[in-house]
């Protein structure tokens, strides 16, 4: 049964909390095991809190993807300010909210594969692959 993409607006707290547990929900349906299904719940409220604290809203899609596995596909998108200087926050430790949240260093660590988009004045894209083992 082929599972079809869940998007999920990020516009509040609870909207997070919402993210985290339908890709816990769709991770455990595609066979991924407890640890790997926690860290792409973990990598989905980084990015899910990114988007409040720096854009105030934008949306978490999740699908299933299939090539030489199975896998899942998370991409957070926001029209915010962007980003200015993506190595910088792709450097561990940094923030520019003061948090001590993972970031993008660690949801980039969580996940098998990452990839940004952001032009300053446009918002920004994280698409993020976890394979199954």
């Amino acid at each position: 049964m082929p599972l079809g993409e869940i998007r999920v607006a990020i516009n509040s707290d609870q909207d997070i909390v919402s993210a985290r547990q339908e890709g816990r929900a769709l991770a455990t349906k595609l066979g991924f095991s407890g640890v790997d299904a926690t860290f792409i719940a973990t990598a989905i409220s980084e990015l899910a809190r990114n988007i409040l604290a720096y854009a105030g809203k934008g949306e978490i899609v999740l699908r299933a993807i299939h090539g030489s596995g199975d896998g899942i596909l998370v991409v957070a998108s926001d029209a915010g300010p962007g980003i200015r200087d993506i190595p910088q926050a792709l450097r561990d430790g940094f923030s520019t909210s003061g948090s001590l949240g993972l970031g993008l260093p660690g949801v980039r660590r969580l996940m098998d594969e990452f990839e940004i988009k952001s032009r300053p004045g446009h918002g920004t894209t994280v698409s993020v692959k976890k394979w199954t083992r």
